[in-house]
């Protein structure tokens, strides 16, 4: 890009007695001493704040989210203690206790993580620790009253002692987890604060660059400014949240070296990005935006695809019968299942999301669809018996109140499946899938085992 200052204002910016006694090669040195000046100034401010922010990327990953995943680990671990030691309380089963103390081994390793994490957690993580060891002791004692034969007194010991201890160790691991996902916030917020700076920053020595780039030479002002007005597209791009768009910078310069560490911090803040606002806590699988997003990838590219909805029948029931942590235990399995049968049975490039609650989504082929699904009811039929009590599972129903509050008796659950693909109707958006897909699954539900239902029906 050629441009030229008007003749005034280069006269007034001319240092008229110092180039009176320099040569050509030496005024024209000055300027390329000023341009390079301002590049390596440039270079080293985004290099500085690149260190800055990839500082910022190593803390959160390397700290706050293992403290985070290790709060998970000891939250299940402890869930799974309370559960093992109602249940001993009703079946006296050496197994249970055996699970229990168990569960307290898996709690400890993952307590044990954070060890290597001190400072302002280390209080809290020996609050934890002391806290689990008493809860510990407490149901050991508990073991003891129930082989004396102190039925009510192990009962009001689980009741009493034992629940307020599980609740208060489950409180500080929340408060820990809290304390980790806040320091992550932070840490973003700082990111993003680091990277509009730099970005304003970066954007006033360029154009300072170029200006005076344009004064002492046209051919190195285009050079300069043309890559480093990719740059400036580049970083715009980014902090809006395209964290996947390349400036196309070939040079092997400062600014092509620049341009390669705006890529890698892009694909990493969109790692990040996604990990913390997308993925299910659960399941860990992607969530409702990363599945909008393949679905409107496949509906965009015009390939043969199945849109697959998952949802659970009589969970409900459930949920209300054995506990939301029971619940919970259901759809991790349920989420294995989905993404076993679609790994076996389908592409590589096959995608499976958890939309939330007990609703699943698997985007396939038209030609893997059908074998996908029966191995998800194959798999899922077979293990869903295992959740209920061998009485519950002998009678094939639980007893429940349906959502106008009446009794009644609900089947196991079972699974529905509402496929739509694009064979015999052309998508435009993924709203019109979802909402065809939405009624396949209210018919689905309608039949009392699991299923799969297939759209066959033609554009109109």
């Amino acid at each position: 890009m050629m441009f030229y200052l008007p003749q005034k204002v280069l006269e007034f910016l001319t240092p008229h007695r110092i180039f009176s006694k320099l040569a050509i090669a030496r005024k024209m040195l000055i300027g390329y001493i000023l341009i390079a000046a301002l590049s390596i100034g440039v270079v080293a401010f985004s290099l500085l704040s690149l260190q800055r922010i990839n500082s910022l990327n190593s803390e959160i990953v390397m700290v706050a989210v293992p403290i985070q995943e290790a709060g998970d680990k000891m939250r299940e671990a402890l869930l799974e203690q309370d559960k093992y030691e109602n249940q001993y309380l009703i079946l006296q089963s050496e197994d249970m206790q055996s699970l229990f103390l168990k569960g307290g081994t898996d709690f400890q390793n993952a307590l044990s993580t954070l060890q290597k994490y001190p400072g302002d957690m280390e209080p809290k993580i020996d609050a934890i620790k002391k806290m689990h060891e008493s809860y510990n002791v407490l149901f050991l004692h508990e073991v003891n009253l129930m082989k004396t034969g102190n039925t009510s007194g192990a009962a009001s010991l689980s009741n009493g002692e034992l629940k307020k201890k599980f609740e208060e160790i489950l409180l500080l691991i929340r408060d820990l987890s809290a304390g980790a996902r806040q320091s992550q916030d932070r840490g973003m917020k700082r990111i993003s604060k680091i990277g509009s700076f730099a970005f304003f920053a970066t954007a006033v020595l360029c154009v300072l660059a170029i200006v005076l780039g344009a004064v002492s030479s046209m051919v190195v002002t285009h050079h300069i400014f043309s890559s480093i007005n990719k740059l400036t597209v580049a970083t715009k791009y980014i902090a809006e949240g395209d964290f996947h768009y390349d400036p196309h910078i070939q040079t092997e310069d400062e600014i092509g070296t620049l341009a390669q560490a705006f890529l890698a911090m892009g694909k990493r803040l969109g790692k990040l990005e996604e990990m913390y606002l997308d993925a299910s806590p659960l399941t860990r699988l992607p969530g409702g935006i990363a599945i909008e997003k393949a679905l409107k990838h496949r509906i965009d590219s015009d390939d043969a695809f199945a849109f697959c909805v998952i949802d659970l029948d009589n969970f409900k029931a459930f949920n209300d019968r054995y506990g939301y942590a029971h619940g919970n235990k259901v759809i991790k399995e349920t989420a294995k299942i989905i993404e076993m049968a679609t790994k076996e049975k389908g592409a590589a490039d096959d995608f499976v999301g958890h939309i939330g609650g007990d609703d699943f989504v698997v985007i396939t082929t038209p030609k893997d669809m059908r074998e996908i699904s029966n191995e998800i009811i194959a798999h899922f039929d077979a293990r869903i018996p295992t959740f209920y009590t061998q009485e519950d599972r002998a009678k094939g129903y639980i007893f429940g109140k349906s959502r106008q509050g009446k009794d009644m008796r609900f089947p196991l659950i079972t699974i529905s499946i509402a496929i739509v693909t694009n064979a015999q109707r052309r998508f435009t958006n993924p709203l019109e899938a979802s909402e065809i897909a939405a009624e396949l699954k209210d018919y689905a539900k309608t039949i009392p085992s699991s299923m799969y239902v297939v759209d066959k029906r033609r554009s109109t």
